[in-house]
């Protein structure tokens, strides 16, 4: 793996969404901490905004902070020509945004519920791409990771049937087809990839409010159902997005399963028999 010191970023400006926290907050401060210019965005946790003012002051790296909700199409860019204004450029793109409702929390949808998740987990990414994307292929080397989930391949189904609701694994599965529009529409100078998370500590696992509704069976259920026996961690997820950035230059409209196995849990190998010859 290329340690951050190593990266060449050759005057490079990345744009973070939900980087208020969790994944996005630490995504932005390891780009940060390779010399790369951020533009982060937050809109809700307004309480963890002075904290992330002084985790990316410490890296002494130019960045821009911005309050926006991107469910407001009209304001997406203003939000693009924010960041060519201060910094001239944009090489970079992290689709971080979602909202996904916990069957165990939210129960059966109300429309409200429905909108607020497609609109934020799908519809925001769309407005952002088209945005950004004349910037990215100014750029010449633009790269695009969009964060999603694996809830758009398993469903609400097995172990997973109280953690991803229906219209939230629609959304996800949604993403993955606009990975594969958005690798056309940008090639060859933009590339654009996917991560598909799995159970990660801040998005449903145990640094949320839904995994504390579950019981000790529904947890270890799908504990049991990931192949590595964990959850994974706010680091797995920052490597992935440096790998896809950095170490990958002939990829693009790829999916990248970082889920431990999870979607691969329900089926184990069986032993193999002797035989009759």
């Amino acid at each position: 793996m290329t340690s951050e010191k190593q990266v060449k970023t050759d005057n490079q400006v990345a744009l973070v969404l939900g980087a208020i926290k969790g994944i996005g907050k630490a995504v932005a401060l390891s780009l940060a901490g390779s010399g790369i210019r951020v533009a982060a965005t937050y809109f809700d946790w307004q309480e963890k905004l002075d904290r992330l003012k002084q985790d990316l002051a410490a890296t002494q790296t130019s960045h821009l902070l911005v309050e926006i909700d991107l469910r407001d199409t009209d304001k997406i860019g203003g939000l693009i020509d924010r960041v060519i204004d201060r910094f001239g450029r944009l090489d970079i793109l992290i689709n971080n945004i979602e909202r996904g409702g916990w069957p165990v929390v939210h129960g059966p949808y109300v429309r409200d519920q429905w909108d607020l998740e497609m609109a934020t987990t799908l519809r925001a990414k769309q407005w952002v791409f088209n945005a950004a994307l004349p910037y990215l292929k100014a750029s010449g080397n633009g790269t695009v990771v969009n964060i999603s989930s694996i809830a758009g391949l398993v469903g609400r189904s097995g172990p997973a049937s109280y953690v991803f609701n229906d219209g939230y694994a629609a959304a996800n599965r949604g993403i993955s087809l606009l990975t594969e529009t958005w690798a056309r529409s940008g090639a060859p100078e933009v590339r654009v990839n996917e991560i598909m998370l799995g159970l990660i500590q801040t998005r449903h696992a145990e640094k949320t409010r839904g995994w504390g509704l579950l019981t000790e069976n529904q947890k270890n259920a799908l504990i049991d159902h990931t192949l590595l026996g964990r959850t994974g961690t706010i680091d797995d997820v920052v490597r992935a997005v440096r790998f896809l950035l950095f170490e990958t230059p002939f990829m693009t409209g790829s999916r990248l399963r970082l889920d431990g196995g999870y979607v691969l849990g329900g089926e184990r190998v069986a032993p193999m028999p002797s035989g009759v010859v």
